[in-house]
C-alpha cells in the first residue's frame, strides 16, 4: 500500500508539472499547483516530513514529467546469472540503475556491468521492458526497467583498480554466479525478475517480454 500511494503521488506530480510548464490560463495553473501541493503533502504525510520541503524539491525540479527509465543487466554463464550484493541492504540483484543522459540503454546496460561487476559486456538482445507498478520496486516514482542480456569475457571484480572505471564498492559488496535453484536472497522486484531473466534467456516466455494492462 505505501508504495501504490508513492505511485500515485508521483502522478500527480506529474500531471502537476505538465500543466505548469505547458498551461497558458491563470486559472488553470492555479489548479494545477494545487494538484502539486496535495501530491507534497501525500508524500510528506507517508515520510513525517515537511510539506514545504517535499514542495521546495517539486518545484526545483520540473523535469519529471514522465517515467524514469532504468537498464538491467543479465548475465549468463554455465546456467547461472551473475549478481551483485547491494551494500544498501545486502540482498542480491543484478548489475543495474538509471540511464544516464547521452547513452542509449544497451550502453546503459553495459556501464552497469563494468561499474557495478568490473566487466567488460555488451548488449546483445532486450529480454524484457518492465513497469514498475506491476514489478514491485522501492521508489517514488514509476520506473521503466530494460533488461539486456549480455556477453562478456573475464571474471568479475569489485575492485576495478581503473583511472577510467568508478569504484563498484560504494554499491555493491559482492559478485557471483548463481544457479536458477540457488538464488540468494533477492533485493525487491529481482525476486520476480531474475526468474523470468532465465526463462527470457532460455525463450521459453517469448523472445521478449513486455508488461499490458490486460
Amino acid at each position: 500500500m505505501r508504495e501504490e500511494l508513492y505511485l500515485i503521488a508521483d502522478e500527480l506530480r506529474a500531471i502537476a508539472n505538465a500543466g505548469l510548464h505547458w498551461g497558458e490560463n491563470g486559472y488553470d495553473k492555479e489548479r494545477y499547483e494545487r494538484v502539486l501541493k496535495a501530491s507534497a503533502r501525500l508524500v510528506a504525510a507517508l515520510e513525517n516530513g515537511s510539506t514545504d520541503d517535499i514542495h521546495a524539491q517539486y518545484t526545483g525540479d520540473l523535469s519529471h514529467i514522465s517515467p524514469v527509465l532504468c537498464v538491467e543487466a543479465a548475465l549468463f554463464r554455465d546456467n547461472k546469472i551473475l549478481l551483485i550484493q547491494r551494500s544498501d541492504d545486502r540482498t542480491w540483484a543484478m548489475p543495474g540503475g538509471l540511464l544516464e543522459v547521452g547513452e542509449s540503454p544497451a550502453q546503459g546496460a553495459e556501464r552497469e556491468l563494468w561499474e557495478e561487476a568490473g566487466l567488460r559486456g555488451k548488449a546483445v538482445r532486450l529480454l524484457a521492458l518492465y513497469d514498475s507498478r506491476f514489478w514491485p520496486a522501492r521508489t517514488r516514482i514509476q520506473l521503466c526497467m530494460a533488461q539486456f542480456l549480455m556477453q562478456a569475457d573475464g571474471d568479475p571484480c569489485l575492485h576495478i583498480g581503473l583511472d577510467e572505471a568508478r569504484s563498484s564498492l560504494a554499491e555493491a559488496l559482492d559478485v557471483g554466479f548463481f544457479a536458477e535453484d540457488r538464488l540468494p536472497e533477492m533485493h525487491v522486484g529481482h525476486v520476480r525478475r531474475v526468474p523470468m531473466a532465465f526463462r527470457l534467456s532460455r525463450q521459453e516466455a517469448g523472445a521478449s517480454f513486455f508488461d499490458t494492462t490486460s
